[in-house]
C-alpha cells in the first residue's frame, strides 16, 4: 500500500516537473512557484502571528529600521546580473558565471562594511539608538547570501522552478524556525535578527546542494560590461522602487517613531501579501516566457491578456475581502494592541489590488527591451508619494501615510502605467480593461456582502467569525463569477481548463 502511494507521489511531481513546450514548461513552472510563494508567505505571515503575541511593535519598529537600512544597500547595489544572464539568448551561461559570482560577492563585502561602519548614523537619523547593534549584525546576511552558487539562475532561465522551490522553501523554514524558538526562549528583536540570518545562510548552503556548477574567483572585463550594461536599467529601478516601496517606512518612523513604525509594516505586510505574491510569480515565470516571445508581439500580446485576466481573477477577491474582514482578523489573531493596524490594512489592501493588476507590467517591458520604462515612471512616482506623505502622516498618522501612497498610484500614476503597457503590446485601452470588468464586478459584489455580515455577525470568537467571513466570501465570489462566466463567456474557465490540459 505504502509503495504504491510513493509511486503515485512520484508519478505526480514528475508530471510538475517543467517540460515540453512553452505553454506547458510555463504552466508547469506556475505551479511550482504558486507553491513556493504560498508556502513562503504561509510561512512569513504564520510566523508574524506568533512573533506578535510575544514581541512589541517596537521590537518589530526596530526590525523594520534595518530591514530599510539593508533592503536600500541591497537596492543600490543590485546590478542585475540574474536578469542579464536570463534574457541571454544562449541557453549556456557558464563562462559568465565566475564573472557574474565575483560581482556579487563585491557587493556582499560593500553592503556588510556600509552597515558595519554606518549604523551609529543611521540609528541616530531615526532616533532609535537601540537599533545600532542591530544594523551591524545583520549586515553579514547580504555576504552569507551573495557566496551562494551562482548557478542558481538557471533555475529560472530553464523555467527548473521545482529547484527554485526547494532553494527559497529551505531558507523560509529557517527563519520560521529560528525566529519563533528564539522568541520563545528571549523575548526580543534578537529572534527576528538571527532568524533572518539564519534564511541567508541555509538558501546559500541549498544552492550548492541544487546545482552542480562550482565557482571560481575568475574576472572577465569584457562579460562584466556586457551584464552590466543590460542590469543599469534594472538598478535604477530597483533603486527607485525601493525608494517607493520602503522610503515610506522612513518617512514614518522619522516622524512617528518605531512603534508606529511596527503597527505600519505589519498591517502592510499582510494587506499586500496577495499582490505581492501574485507579482512574484508572474515576474519570476512570466519573464522567462516573454523573453522567448519578444519578437512575436502577437503571441506576447496574447499571454499577456491571459495573464491579466488569471491574476486579476484571484487578487481582485483577496483583496476586498482584506478589505471587508480587516477588524475581525486582526482581533482573532494578534489582539487588541494591534487594532491601530486596521485602518491601515484597508487602505493598504487597495493599493494590493492595483497593484496585482499591474503586476505583468514590468516583465512585459523588460522582454521588449524597456526596462527604462521601470525607472521613468518611479522617477515621476516618488517625488509625488513624497511631497503626499508628509503631510498627511503629520496630520493622520499611519492612515495617513497610507492614504498618500495609495493616493499617487491612484492618479496619476496608474494611468500612465496603462498607457505604457498598451503602447509596448500594440492594443486599446479598451482591450485591456475589458480583462479586469468581470474579476471587478464580482469581487465588489462579494465585498459588499461580506462587509454587511462583518458588521452584523458578533458572536464573541473572532477567529470563528472570520473563518465564518472567509467561507462565506468564496461562496459569493464563485456564484457571481460562475455566473458571470456563463452569462457574458469571460473566457476564465477556458483558461483554466488549458492550464489543467497543460500539466496532464
Amino acid at each position: 500500500m505504502l509503495d504504491t502511494l510513493l509511486a503515485k507521489l512520484r508519478s505526480v511531481v514528475a508530471s510538475l516537473v517543467p517540460g515540453g513546450g512553452l505553454r506547458e514548461r510555463t504552466v508547469k513552472s506556475g505551479i511550482w512557484v504558486t507553491a513556493m510563494n504560498v508556502g513562503d508567505r504561509v510561512l512569513q505571515l504564520g510566523s508574524l502571528v506568533v512573533l506578535a503575541r510575544l514581541l512589541s511593535p517596537a521590537d518589530f519598529g526596530l526590525m523594520g529600521i534595518a530591514l530599510v537600512a539593508i533592503h536600500g544597500l541591497q537596492r543600490f547595489t543590485n546590478l542585475g546580473l540574474d536578469e542579464a544572464l536570463i534574457k541571454d539568448r544562449d541557453d549556456d551561461v557558464d563562462d559568465y558565471l565566475d564573472t557574474a559570482w565575483v560581482l556579487n560577492l563585491g557587493r556582499g563585502l560593500l553592503i556588510a562594511g556600509v552597515m558595519f561602519l554606518g549604523a551609529p548614523l543611521i540609528a541616530s537619523f531615526t532616533g532609535e539608538p537601540r537599533a545600532t547593534p542591530i544594523l551591524r549584525v545583520i549586515g553579514i546576511s547580504p555576504l552569507l547570501l551573495q557566496l551562494r552558487n551562482p548557478g542558481t539562475v538557471y533555475f529560472k532561465k530553464d523555467l527548473a522552478f521545482e529547484k527554485q522551490f526547494l532553494y527559497t522553501m529551505g531558507g523560509s523554514i529557517s527563519n520560521f524556525a529560528v525566529a519563533v524558538t528564539l522568541a520563545v526562549l528571549w523575548q526580543n528583536v534578537w529572534a527576528l535578527v538571527f532568524g533572518y540570518i539564519a534564511s541567508d545562510l541555509m538558501r546559500t548552503v541549498m544552492s550548492y546542494l541544487l546545482h552542480d556548477y562550482r565557482p571560481w574567483p575568475a574576472f572577465d572585463l569584457d562579460i562584466a560590461r556586457k551584464l552590466v550594461d543590460y542590469g543599469k536599467w534594472l538598478t535604477g529601478s530597483r533603486i527607485v522602487l525601493f525608494l517607493i516601496n520602503e522610503g515610506d517606512d522612513a518617512i514614518v518612523v522619522w516622524l512617528l517613531g518605531a512603534a508606529s513604525l511596527g503597527f505600519y509594516q505589519i498591517a502592510y505586510r499582510f494587506a499586500m501579501a496577495p499582490a505581492r505574491e501574485l507579482t512574484q510569480i508572474v515576474s519570476s515565470i512570466m519573464f522567462p516566457a516573454y523573453s522567448k516571445l519578444q519578437d512575436d508581439v502577437g503571441a506576447l500580446r496574447s499571454a499577456f491578456f491571459k495573464t491579466v485576466k488569471m491574476t486579476t481573477f484571484i487578487s481582485f477577491p483577496v483583496g476586498f475581502g482584506i478589505i471587508a474582514v480587516a477588524p475581525t482578523f486582526v482581533a482573532a489573531f494578534f489582539g487588541q494592541r494591534w487594532l491601530p493596524m486596521v485602518p491601515v490594512m484597508q487602505i493598504i489592501a487597495v493599493n494590493g489590488i492595483l497593484i496585482s493588476f499591474t503586476s505583468a507590467f514590468g516583465s512585459v517591458w523588460m522582454a521588449r527591451d524597456r526596462p527604462d520604462y521601470l525607472v521613468k515612471v518611479g522617477l515621476i512616482r516618488l517625488p509625488l508619494m513624497v511631497l503626499a506623505m508628509i503631510p498627511m502622516t503629520r496630520a493622520f498618522g499611519i492612515a495617513g501615510a497610507a492614504a498618500a501612497v495609495v493616493g499617487v498610484y491612484v492618479f496619476p500614476m496608474l494611468p500612465i502605467d496603462i498607457y505604457l503597457v498598451v503602447k509596448t503590446v500594440e492594443t486599446t485601452y479598451w482591450r485591456l480593461l475589458s480583462e479586469v470588468v468581470y474579476p471587478l464586478a464580482a469581487s465588489l459584489v462579494m465585498g459588499a456582502v461580506v462587509w454587511i455580515a462583518e458588521r452584523s455577525l458578533d458572536l464573541g470568537m473572532p477567529f470563528v467569525e472570520f473563518v465564518l467571513l472567509t467561507l462565506l466570501g468564496i461562496a459569493v465570489y464563485v456564484v457571481v463569477a460562475f455566473a458571470l462566466e456563463r452569462q457574458f463567456d469571460w473566457g476564465i474557465e477556458r483558461n483554466v481548463r488549458q492550464m489543467v490540459d497543460a500539466v496532464k
